[in-house]
């Protein structure tokens, strides 16, 4: 489990970032603190993996956490989850470590998809070998330069929307048409090396597309599970 500190002077804010927390598994939340000076005796106290982090607080603010958290060299990461989008307070906090950034107001959809990327980060870094370019690619930039194919049938008509990347694009095609079954996002997250929501985006655009071929398996209790095949 990643263990999480929010860190947000706002109660509604604050009880959204837990609901939202808590809906994506594989996350806990360990403590909250309604301004900056509580904020860093938790993570001092608690030493969680991540911390949620406002900006404008009273006492002191999100820039000064994050400062005294990489001045005393705490091991925990930092998402901002903020109003506050000028450029120099952005880059202030990039300079300092923040792994994410994001603007009020927000959706869930936007906050799981930095926790799966945080989570798939973590992965790649406690591995006990060394990282491959590809690794650091995607830790770094969010992409692989791992023996993506020159061209892969199908793609030269397509037209990405706004946020889908030529290069991964071809990646997820690419390990589509090597499965002999169906695999559901999740699967292809795994063997792509995305993290889910990643994956889920590229899979529903080919399947408008017609590229992959979508199943619903059923079983047990719950919702059905997505499932994609490659037509080609």
């Amino acid at each position: 489990m990643v263990r999480v500190v929010l860190i947000e002077d706002d109660p509604m804010v604050l009880e959204v970032n837990k609901q939202f927390v808590e809906q994506v598994p594989g996350f806990e939340i360990v403590g909250t603190a309604s301004n900056g000076l509580d904020g860093i005796e938790k993570v001092r106290s608690l030493q969680p993996d991540l911390v949620f982090l406002d900006i404008y607080m009273p006492g002191q603010n999100g820039t000064e956490v994050l400062q005294q958290i990489r001045n005393e060299q705490l091991a925990t990461d930092a998402i901002v989850i903020t109003a506050a989008s000028d450029i120099p307070t952005v880059q202030r906090m990039l300079h300092q470590g923040a792994v994410d950034y994001i603007v009020k107001p927000f959706k869930f959809e936007r906050v799981k998809e930095a926790l799966e990327n945080y989570r798939a980060m973590k992965k790649r870094l406690n591995k006990d070998a060394a990282l491959s370019q590809s690794d650091l690619d995607q830790i770094l930039h969010g992409r692989s330069t791992a023996q993506a194919p020159e061209s892969v049938p199908g793609t030269s008509h397509l037209d990405l929307p706004k946020g889908l990347q030529e290069v991964t694009m071809k990646q997820v095609m690419q390990f589509l048409r090597q499965q002999q079954k169906s695999l559901s996002a999740e699967e292809v997250a795994e063997g792509v090396g995305l993290a889910r929501v990643t994956a889920r985006r590229y899979l529903e655009f080919l399947e408008k597309s017609k590229q992959v071929k979508l199943d619903l398996e059923y079983g047990g209790i719950g919702r059905p599970v997505n499932r994609y095949v490659w037509v080609g």
